[in-house]
């Protein structure tokens, strides 16, 4: 028999590092070629790892709740009638703290690069690299705590809440002289208040996939200015189309139809018309995207999640309601893969389905833009010179004020308006 080391995969291209949520297979079960294996938990996704091979778990060399480089050895699995000779040999020790990335053409490239390198591309992770770039401190002056003394986010985060406040912003020019324009540089990083435990409190200890939503939301309201604007939507031609189609697309489809789609379909168009919410901050550049994949913010069991609907401007309404059921069925499974939770460009959160009809959402990083359909309500309104009841919607849009400024924003927000009172009760939906 042979051993097929499985090691920690990267889940994207700046990921350096994930934790293990949980081991979906015990030591001695029994694994099929591309049978999920273990969660992994990323600042960027969050899903299963197929085993690569056919056989049977034979060590678990990292613990769940663990969070390792990318590379490390993570287990081992026994592969029948294979050659022991080819087997790749595992570290004798399961603490992953001293756990060494095995090392691919890629990561090899990446640590040997020279020194001399005047901006560390060669030493440091892309992720290191912007974060240390957001609060100002120079990656070369932190210890390392990674495999091999590497640098990780952790680390930067850490250097930026203890460092002294003197510190917190580069050495000024003389007066007389003006001073360059420069990227601002954060605050420390302020410690959180503890909660009051008092008797019969319950402590609760974080689940993995916890922290990463913490982790998430508070680098994104810390480190993206956050600006907000809201529209509210007269939908009463839609309300009547959908409430005239549900019972025959429930039948004919075989999923529901619900406002999702014809929001996200307004959103595409809205996209088109305004590219820069189409976009990512990338530090010192922006990069405007070419697809157009539409992130659907999902709340499950486990906490909340964002399936991506890819290529979202090249399905109609019936394409649109398909894909979402099925991401948001598989979310709640558990079962969506690394790539139903990667690429996406902008993000759309139906909070209306909780009964809210107001939002202000925080934004999904690296991307500028977040934008909420809330409940739909019947309200008397003013139409001409007359009072009617008329189905009604808030639309709201978070953005990030360093790439849109408020007129883009506004006219995004028109764009979706627009669409969304264009339809009728005959409106075609394929």
């Amino acid at each position: 028999m042979a051993i097929e080391v499985v090691q920690m995969p990267q889940l994207g291209e700046s990921v350096t590092e994930g934790t293990i949520s949980q081991w979906l297979k015990n030591v001695g079960d029994p694994v099929e070629k591309y049978e999920s294996l273990l969660e992994v938990l990323t600042d960027k996704v969050n899903a299963e790892v197929p085993a690569p091979v056919t056989g049977r778990v034979a060590k678990i060399l990292v613990d769940a709740g663990a969070t390792v480089p990318v590379g490390t050895p993570i287990c081992e699995i026994e592969v029948e009638g294979a050659d022991t000779g080819e087997a790749e040999p595992a570290p004798a020790t399961t603490d992953n703290k001293g756990a060494q990335p095995v090392e691919s053409p890629v990561t090899a490239a990446s640590e040997t690069a020279s020194p001399a390198s005047s901006d560390g591309r060669g030493r440091y992770s892309p992720a290191v690299r912007r974060l240390a770039k957001e609060y100002g401190i120079d990656p070369a002056t932190v210890a390392g705590t990674g495999a091999g003394g590497r640098v990780t986010r952790d680390d930067i985060l850490k250097a930026a809440t203890n460092r002294p406040s003197a510190q917190a912003a580069p050495a000024q020019p003389p007066v007389s002289a003006p001073a360059p324009q420069k990227e601002p540089v954060a605050a420390p990083a302020i410690t959180p208040i503890p909660a009051v435990i008092d008797d019969g409190d319950t402590v609760e200890p974080l689940a993995p996939i916890r922290k990463v939503i913490a982790e998430r939301m508070v680098r994104s309201k810390q480190t993206v200015p956050h600006a907000w604007l809201m529209v509210e939507v007269d939908v009463t031609g839609l309300a009547l189309l959908r409430q005239r189609l549900k019972d025959e697309f429930k039948a004919r489809e075989g999923v529901s139809l619900t406002y999702l789609p014809f929001m996200m379909r307004a959103v595409v168009e809205a996209l088109r018309a305004v590219p820069q919410m189409n976009a990512q901050w990338n530090g010192d550049s922006i990069v405007y995207k070419k697809r157009i994949n539409l992130g659907m913010a999902t709340a499950t069991d486990r906490g909340l999640i964002v399936p991506v609907v890819k290529d979202a401007d090249q399905k109609n309404i019936v394409g649109l309601a398909k894909a979402t059921q099925e991401l948001t069925q598989k979310a709640r499974a558990g079962r969506l893969t690394m790539d139903d939770l990667s690429g996406g460009t902008f993000t759309v959160d139906n909070t209306g389905a909780v009964g809210t009809v107001l939002t202000y959402p925080v934004i999904n990083a690296p991307e500028v833009g977040i934008v909420t359909l809330e409940s739909v309500v019947k309200r008397p309104m003013v139409v001409g010179d007359m009072i009617a009841v008329r189905s009604m919607v808030n639309i709201c849009l978070s953005f990030d004020h360093r790439v849109v400024d408020g007129a883009e924003a506004g006219k995004f927000l028109q764009v979706i308006k627009k669409h969304l009172e264009s339809i009728g009760p005959d409106t075609s939906i394929y």
